[in-house]
């Protein structure tokens, strides 16, 4: 069920080295990075199973390793031919004909979305993936073989862009630095070497350093309190609005607005680890063996989109951003076990209040179908 040993414990002294050549210590920040994304080491980079229903596969009989998380796209078509008619309209309205897909996962999402806007007769010059993971890339294009002419992929933007940009759980795999209040004083926490023996992998341990950062809000109260900011994820955001010259950005994640996220109460942070779908709050152990996350402050991206010269389209709930766009006409003709499962896309108590949709546009104002009715962007 795991990444091979060898793996896990080269990415382990790799990360070992590091801390060691920084003088014992590195941020949650840097430590995130090696372990999502060190060359083919990092959770993202090697070629493990990662998306999928199942936490097992059976080949000749036997057990062996399936997948760790399940995304919208792998659960149902629906989710990518509904999101298909937003990004329509977008391409339409902003007189743009090209698509970025950002982390683009087993390439499903991808798939569903070419798929749909061709059964629309909507003209695309191109379908450009951006994504860092060798593994995946391939099997990106394995999925895309019947959209190979306008498909492609890259390893870093132009000087400028255009068009339609989708990201779905990209945000939360972006690397986050911890910030933590103890006795009433804040310090960073990031990652040290713990004592092992000498012939086993390097073992880690939480350290805290004193730092001038701070949360973007007070918290009220004295008691410690564990929480992240998210300088990657404002960075990308500027990034996007730096280059993106005309179109519309939509981002699908899950998080809270940040009078939520910075909640008193929510004083453990948000960091969570996700391996053979079981879920854990420990990202120092079986390093490279299991993803990283941590959720998403939506005002902050909102913020950061706003200084690159990205204005809001609209912010919701995913549930009401895809039945504005036209999921429930597609239930209707849907056999039942295809309902059944896309309905969890909308069901309040599985992803359909838990994620959210931003929308951004660059040029003129216009109204995004997928934030007709419901939005939220009050609450940000």
């Amino acid at each position: 069920m795991t990444t091979a040993p060898s793996l896990t414990n080269a990415l382990a002294q790799r990360i070992a080295h590091a801390i060691s050549r920084s003088g014992g210590w590195i941020g949650f920040d840097d430590f995130m990075h090696q372990a999502l994304y060190t060359p083919g080491l990092g959770y993202y980079a090697h070629g493990s199973a990662k998306f999928g229903a199942m936490p097992y596969a059976v080949q000749d009989g036997e057990r062996v390793a399936g997948s760790d998380f399940v995304t919208a796209p792998e659960m149902t078509p629906l989710f990518g031919w509904t999101l298909a008619n937003q990004v329509a309209q977008a391409l339409q309205v902003t007189g743009t004909q090209e698509v970025w897909e950002f982390g683009a996962g087993s390439g499903a999402l991808a798939l569903h979305v070419l798929q749909a806007l061709k059964a629309q007769g909507v003209t695309l010059s191109s379908y450009t993936i951006v994504d860092i993971s060798g593994s995946l890339r391939e099997r990106q294009q394995a999925t895309l073989a019947e959209f190979s002419e306008v498909v492609r992929w890259v390893d870093a933007l132009p000087d400028a862009m255009q068009g339609v940009v989708l990201g779905n759980e990209v945000l939360d795999a972006m690397p986050v630095k911890l910030l933590a209040r103890v006795h009433g004083v804040w310090f960073e926490r990031g990652v040290a070497l713990g004592e092992v023996a000498t012939d086993s992998a390097p073992a880690f341990i939480w350290q805290d350093r004193p730092t001038d950062l701070r949360p973007p809000l007070d918290i009220p109260g004295e008691h410690d309190y564990l929480t992240e900011i998210h300088p990657q994820s404002e960075a990308f955001l500027h990034t996007l609005g730096d280059k993106l010259t005309a179109g519309a950005v939509f981002l699908l994640d899950y998080g809270f607005p940040e009078a939520e996220y910075y909640h008193p109460q929510r004083h453990m942070g948000t960091v969570m680890c996700h391996q053979a779908h079981q879920a854990d709050s420990d990202p120092l152990a079986d390093v490279g063996a299991k993803d990283i996350t941590a959720h998403v402050n939506f005002t902050g991206v909102a913020l950061a989109g706003n200084a690159a010269g990205l204005d809001v389209l609209g912010y919701t709930s995913q549930a009401r951003f895809l039945m504005n766009c036209g999921l429930l006409t597609y239930l209707e003709a849907a056999d039942l076990p295809t309902r059944v499962m896309a309905q969890k896309l909308i069901m309040e108590h599985e992803m359909g209040e838990f994620f959210k949709v931003i929308g951004f546009y660059k040029g003129e104002p216009w109204q995004a179908l997928g934030f007709a009715t419901g939005d939220k962007t009050h609450t940000l």
